[in-house]
């Protein structure tokens, strides 16, 4: 049997993840794998619950410590009880953000300790971490113009950052990458869709055949 691979999507707002995992997993299924496509924070009922609290915009401010206790919470449940038992069974997940979202927002962003967030990423995935990370990245005024217009004035908590918040995100994506370059693999977001799907698909061949030679 193949062993089960995870692999995650990442970047900023507007640099097309959601269509990109989509477009991964239609790509892996053609390949004849069993792939769960799923996101965070979410993935799970209580965690897509825990989703509306993160990403509304409510009358009360949320805490930076708060908001990545939030995320770590809907992980826990979201590891347990989807991404842990698919790789078990020796299927594939295809995840939209994971930790190295928290490490860039929650970190990178809003200045949450790196020490902090490592001894929850412990504690929560206890071995669970990604085979191959897509970071799909671009230049943050291009990822936040594309995000104000995708979004049509119903920005989220996180779309409605200031641009200087996403530069700091970005450069955190970046450092992650520079840091991890095996497992995390550069995507240039700003070219067009099939542009980046055609280079996302040359790693996905790379991972394939790592994994059918692993057997």
């Amino acid at each position: 049997m193949i062993p089960g691979r995870f692999i995650t999507l990442e970047g900023i707002e507007g640099a097309g993840k959601s269509t990109q995992a989509r477009l991964v997993a239609q790509w892996l299924r053609s390949a004849g794998f069993t792939v769960h496509s799923t996101r965070e924070p979410g993935g799970t009922a209580l965690a897509e619950r825990l989703r509306r609290v993160v990403l509304e915009r409510g009358e009360e401010d949320i805490l930076p410590v708060t908001e990545t206790l939030l995320m770590f919470a809907a992980r826990a449940q979201h590891v347990a009880h989807l991404i842990r038992p698919a790789l078990q069974r020796g299927e594939w997940v295809v995840c939209d953000r994971f930790t190295d979202a928290t490490r860039a927002y929650q970190g990178g962003g809003r200045g949450v300790d790196a020490a902090l967030i490592d001894s929850l990423a412990g504690a929560v995935q206890a071995g669970v971490q990604p085979d191959c990370t897509l970071l799909l990245d671009l230049p943050a005024a291009i990822g936040l113009a594309r995000a104000h217009a995708r979004s049509g004035g119903s920005a989220d908590r996180f779309e409605a950052e200031t641009l200087a918040f996403f530069e700091r995100v970005r450069e955190s994506y970046l450092a992650i990458a520079r840091g991890d370059p095996r497992r995390v693999r550069l995507i240039d977001a700003s070219a067009a869709v099939q542009t980046v799907q055609a280079r996302i698909e040359v790693v996905l061949g790379e991972l394939v055949h790592e994994a059918r030679a692993s057997r």
